[in-house]
C-alpha cells in the first residue's frame, strides 16, 4: 500500500495536443487526438480497470481480475492483488504476459489464459474501451502514472478482496481494556472468495495454517463507513450468539486492526498465507450496486 494523496480527477486534464474528432459513423465516444495506438497505450504507465462500467455477457478473465494493467515494451503487467498494491513490481504489479499491436487492436498473449484481440476505442484523452467482439463483452480502462494514482483509494474501495487474500487471519493481540466475550476464544478467521462466508477458528496460536480447524462457518459484510474513506465496519454473523461488530481498520498491507463495538476490547489480526492472484480460479470481482461493500 502506497500513500498518494493527489485525487484522481487531477489526471483528467486534457493534454494540449492535436485536435479532436468525432467519427459518428463508427463509434459516437469516439476521439482521435492524432497518435497511434502504441503512442497512446504507453503514453500512461498505468491502466485502471473500471469494472463496474464493464457492459456484456462475455469475459476476459485476466482483465476481470486486474485492478490496474501496464503495457511496458511488449510485457504486460498487472496488479491483481489489493496487498501491497504500489509496492509489488515498482506499482507495475507481476508480469503476466506480453502483447503487440494491429493498427486497432491490442493482441494479448496471456501467461494462463491464453490469447485474446481487443478493438482499442479512445474516448477521451486518458480514457479508453477495450472491446473483445468474439467474447461479447467492453471494458473501460483510464490511463495514469505511478505518482499521480491513488494506490490508497483503490485498497480502501476494494477492501473485501484484500481480507480475502490471505489463507487465514491470526489473532496476535487482544487488548486488555473491554470485557470479556465470546469473540475471546477465536484465534483465526477466513475469509472465502466465493460468497459472502467466512470461517473461524479456536486452534491454538501459532497453528500451521494447514493444520488449521475451522470450528465455525457464516455470513460476513463490509460495509463503508460515511464520511471515513479509510475505515469500514466488519460484519461477522455468529447465528448460536448473534452478529459480531467491529470497526476495521487497515495497519499495514498484512496485518489488520479489529474494534469490537460491544466489548469495546480490540485485537489485531496478521495475515497468514498470502495468495497472489494469478492462476485460474483466482478472485472473482463483482460489480458494486451502492457504496455498501458487500462480498
Amino acid at each position: 500500500m502506497k500513500t498518494i494523496k493527489l485525487l484522481f480527477a487531477a489526471v483528467i486534464l486534457p493534454f494540449l495536443l492535436t485536435s479532436c474528432v468525432v467519427d459518428e459513423h463508427y463509434h459516437n465516444d469516439y476521439v482521435d487526438n492524432g497518435i497511434t495506438l502504441p503512442e497512446l497505450m504507453e503514453r500512461y504507465e498505468l491502466w485502471y480497470v473500471d469494472y463496474n462500467a464493464t457492459t456484456g455477457t462475455g469475459d476476459v478473465p485476466f482483465l476481470t481480475r486486474a485492478f490496474t494493467i501496464s503495457l511496458l515494451d511488449g510485457t504486460l503487467y498487472a496488479n491483481n492483488n489489493v496487498a501491497y498494491i504500489g509496492t509489488t513490481g515498482n506499482g507495475f504489479g507481476i508480469d503476466i504476459g506480453y502483447y503487440d499491436y494491429s493498427p486497432t487492436t491490442i493482441r494479448f498473449y496471456h501467461d494462463v489464459y491464453g490469447f485474446y484481440e481487443t478493438e482499442v476505442v479512445q474516448i477521451s484523452s486518458n480514457r479508453i474501451k477495450l472491446i473483445d467482439h468474439n467474447h461479447n463483452v467492453t471494458y473501460y480502462l483510464t490511463g495514469y502514472q505511478r505518482n499521480n494514482f491513488d494506490y490508497d483509494g483503490l485498497f480502501y474501495d476494494n477492501i473485501t478482496y484484500f481480507l480475502q487474500e490471505y489463507t487465514a487471519w491470526e489473532k496476535v493481540y487482544t487488548s486488555n481494556a473491554g470485557a470479556l466475550n465470546d469473540f475471546d476464544n477465536e484465534h483465526f478467521v477466513q475469509f472465502l472468495s466465493s460468497g459472502n462466508q467466512f470461517r473461524s477458528s479456536q486452534d491454538a496460536p501459532g497453528t500451521p495454517v494447514n493444520s488449521i480447524y475451522w470450528d465455525f462457518t457464516g455470513l460476513y459484510g463490509v460495509y463503508n463507513v460515511p464520511g471515513n474513506a479509510y475505515q469500514k465496519t466488519l460484519t461477522l454473523d455468529y447465528d448460536f450468539w448473534g452478529n459480531e461488530s467491529f470497526v476495521l481498520t487497515v495497519i499495514n498491507d498484512n496485518r489488520i486492526r479489529l474494534f469490537h463495538q460491544a466489548s469495546g476490547t480490540t485485537y489485531e489480526f496478521q495475515g497468514r498465507g498470502f495468495i497472489q492472484f494469478m492462476k485460474q480460479g483466482g478472485k472473482e470481482r463483482v460489480k458494486k450496486t451502492d457504496t455498501t461493500i458487500v462480498k
